[in-house]
């Protein structure tokens, strides 16, 4: 991922270019997070003979503050222009193509034979993010936000580091010939000058064979798939049957298998496609899932490439072609579009009021990193507010969605099996889009490139993948005196991180918004097309909705799934934060109680994993607070962020479902661990075809690990049941779905009374009314009153 240069916007000047620094230290895998800079760092030795140069290398790193030179400089060396903080990238800069390149060169190397190297195939290539203090090292000396005060002191002052440990690529393949996935981890050390373009190598650090797993499908998978069933004779026959000879219409989704039984097993790398079919060969718009193909079982085996069962059970019908069901210009309902609508702009005269330096953003108070994966899509690092003299106060290490599930509630085949693990077994960042400014955004924009391994090693870039950009959001707050007409109004403005992504016939947007209060909302927009089934004449079947004679709607669920590392006013190497929950509590009655009007907000510290296995409450206003016991307001009470639930519900499903299997996570709203650098995925690393029960959160929370005071990560559940309607066809209007933190006793009073008024609250509004009167037609009516008909 990268950000897009040709939208660049203006910002600080910041130490992003230089000299590679050629090192070979590299970060320990299970260091304390409290260990102090040298304590954190080694060298890679492969026996104890090299522990003198290990010691060695680790004192290079530090330097006492008088002899650091001034960053401004500028020396040479032969002509080379080198930079004397030569670092690059972040810690947590997404991989560069460069990095992608070398990572996958180096890992195709390490093929023992040149029958191994052919059969890779690489699912994905990621940044193996550093641990916290490495992250807090880089923010104080290297990169903005450039805090010196989180450097490690000594008697003699602080110390600080010469270089970073070099960056680390973490990669899961795939090899083809023999089914097996394997986890490698390459060291990529830059050797060439910046000014060159900085020229990377790559060491394997690391290399595991995972037994009894399979690996996110592909885009290039489910295109031989589609092949391969569409080229297999008897489909083509089955096909003729219900009236297609043209193989150019039928569509094949390549659906994973999941897991029902031990036929499902991960020893073979199954899919098992829906089937849809087109009415139109010369139209690509047309909406084909509104022909959905039933009665025909195919199991496909993706490893070979090779229909593996096949069955005609049911001759059902296609159904007729709905008049109704494209959403292209003019083909809307009666092929006409609307007219009337007139262009509205968002316009910023003097440009936005975020700045971008690399993946660092500053944006009214707030800062943080963005950050990219295959899996997760758009990651937030660092998320902190800038509070006055209390400098900046960490709210959060990493922020992201880590996995979705989507489970349909019609027992028939083949919707019962449609329980789809959006990440895990497919990718959300994979399936991102090329945002349009006017479109997708609108204002004053910044986009960031996303860059991914394909399925052969090569990488593919999409172009303005993640968008920033700032909102209007209606009134802030607000106060008129009653007694002397006197009035204080703000408006609202939000910084808004999002991308969308299609999976399928869904469509995904998922989005982060930044307010001036000192709040975060996480939102994800629902839309695209539903997932249909064809009924024969004359059925009727309660689990879903009819759309149109002989098409029908299943029930389905959609759950997410945010997993939120947190860090509320917590410097690098401390974990002071637990977790109460509150509901608010009616009064006995009593003499406590005597208008029975009393209520109060009632507090449960959640003192472990198994305790804090939570559901939301709405009957009792159910929120959580992730307090730090160490830190205090004016009012002596500890200081924290508050999760306020939005709408949610629970799996409507018996609890021996198959799909619990494998998403046992969503059988609660909230849950709560402390932070472990591998516990990234609710579902764990590989959910298709796992056959593993309740592998993820259930089995790590089994450990019942205490939560007083630690690094506490929340893991939110929450989704959304649908039931289609009529208006959700052809294409589904936007439906929203979230939740907000919102600081609690964080700061000593509104952090939004400073917002300055709006400048247009000054202006005259005459000319605007006159605009608005010339589009009205006033009338009066009984009452003396008049009444505008727009």
């Amino acid at each position: 991922m990268a950000p897009a240069p040709q939208k660049a916007t203006p910002s600080s000047a910041c130490c992003l270019q230089g000299n590679p620094a050629s090192v070979v230290v590299v970060p320990r895998e299970a260091a304390p997070s409290s260990a102090s800079a040298s304590g954190e760092w080694t060298v890679a030795a492969t026996d104890r003979r090299e522990d003198k140069k290990a010691a060695a290398a680790v004192a290079s790193l530090i330097r006492p503050v008088d002899s650091v030179p001034d960053p401004s400089a500028n020396p040479s060396t032969k002509g080379v222009p080198v930079m004397l903080r030569a670092q690059t990238s972040h810690p947590l800069d997404p991989l560069s193509v460069a990095e992608i390149s070398v990572a996958v060169a180096t890992v195709r190397a390490a093929g023992s034979t040149p029958e191994i190297r052919d059969s890779m195939r690489f699912v994905e290539v990621v940044l193996l993010e550093p641990e916290k203090n490495v992250v807090a090292l880089a923010d104080a000396y290297f990169f903005p936000p450039f805090q010196p005060s989180l450097l490690p002191r000594t008697k003699g002052g602080p110390i600080i580091p010469s270089k970073l440990p070099p960056r680390r690529a973490r990669l899961v393949t795939y090899n083809k010939k023999t089914n097996e996935t394997s986890i490698w981890v390459v060291e990529l050390s830059e050797v060439h000058a910046a000014t060159r373009g900085g020229h990377h190598r790559g060491k394997v650090i690391s290399s595991e064979a995972v037994p009894d797993v399979q690996p996110p499908m592909d885009a290039t998978e489910y295109a031989e798939c589609e092949a391969a069933v569409k080229d297999f004779p008897p489909f083509i026959e089955a096909m003729k049957k219900r009236g297609v000879e043209d193989m150019d219409l039928v569509m094949v989704d390549a659906w994973c298998a999941g897991y029902f039984s031990d036929a499902d097993a991960p020893s073979r790398r199954l899919a098992k496609p829906l089937i849809f079919c087109r009415t139109e060969s010369d139209c690509p718009m047309e909406n084909g899932y509104a022909r959905p193909v039933e009665g025909i079982h195919i199991v496909v085996d993706m490893q070979n490439m090779v229909v593996i069962e096949f069955e005609d059970r049911k001759l059902v019908p296609l159904p007729p072609a709905d008049p109704l069901r494209n959403y292209t210009p003019g083909e809307t309902r009666g092929g006409v579009d609307r007219s009337d609508v007139k262009p509205l702009q968002i316009i910023q005269p003097e440009g936005p009021s975020f700045r971008v330096s690399g993946y660092y953003v500053e944006w009214q108070k707030w800062n943080f990193r963005i950050g990219f994966t295959p899996k997760e899509g758009l990651v937030i690092h660092s998320v902190a507010y800038v509070d006055g003299s209390h400098g900046r106060r960490p709210v959060a290490h990493r922020l992201s969605f880590a996995e979705m599930v989507v489970p349909y509630g019609d027992p028939n085949e083949p919707h019962y099996r449609k329980n789809a693990f959006d990440a895990g077994e497919d990718g959300l960042g994979k399936n991102a889009h090329s945002l349009k400014k006017g479109c997708d955004c609108l204002g004053y924009i910044k986009y960031f490139d996303a860059h991914f391994t394909n399925f052969t090693g090569g990488v593919e870039t999409i172009e303005n993948c993640v968008c920033l950009h700032e909102e209007d959001h209606g009134i802030l707050w607000k106060h008129q005196d009653w007694r002397t007409g006197l009035a204080e109004v703000r408006r609202s403005r939000r910084l808004s991180v999002s991308f969308i992504c299609t999976v399928a016939n869904y469509e995904y947007g998922f989005f982060w918004h930044f307010y001036q209060d000192g709040k975060m909302e996480a939102e994800v927009k629902l839309t695209g097309i539903l997932s249909l089934g064809a009924l024969l004449p004359g059925e009727v079947r309660k689990y879903g909705t009819m759309i149109a004679p002989g098409l029908y709607a299943p029930v389905h669920q959609h759950f997410f799934v945010a997993r939120m590392d947190m860090a509320v006013d917590c410097k690098p190497g401390e974990a002071y934060n637990q977790v109460v929950e509150v509901n608010m509590k009616v009064e006995e009655p009593g003499e406590n109680n005597v208008h029975n009007n009393a209520f109060y907000a009632e507090e449960t510290l959640l003192k472990s994993e198994l305790q804090a296995m939570r559901d939301c409450n709405p009957l009792t206003a159910r929120h959580w607070i992730v307090r730090n016991t160490r830190t205090v307001n004016r009012n002596g009470q500890l200081t924290g962020y508050k999760l306020v639930p939005g709408s949610n519900c629970l799996p409507l499903a018996g609890s021996e479902a198959k799909f619990l299997r494998r998403a046992a996570f969503l059988k609660h709203n909230l849950w709560v661990t402390p932070y472990a650098r591998y516990e990234k995925f609710p579902g764990g690393e590989f959910p298709n075809q796992n056959p593993r029960v309740g592998e993820g959160l259930p089995t790590w929370v089994k450990q019942n690990r205490p939560l007083e005071e630690t690094n506490i990560v929340l893991w939110y559940v929450f989704g959304i049941t649908h039931v289609p309607r009529l208006e959700d066809w052809p294409v589904m209007p936007v439906e929203r779905i979230g939740f907000t933190l919102m600081p609690h006793g964080f700061f000593n009073c509104s952090p939004a009374v400073d917002v300055p008024p709006n400048v247009s609250c000054d202006m005259d509004s005459k000319d605007i009314s006159s605009e608005v009167k010339d589009n009205v037609v006033a009338k009066t009516f009984p009452g003396g009153g008049i009444l505008a008909k727009l």
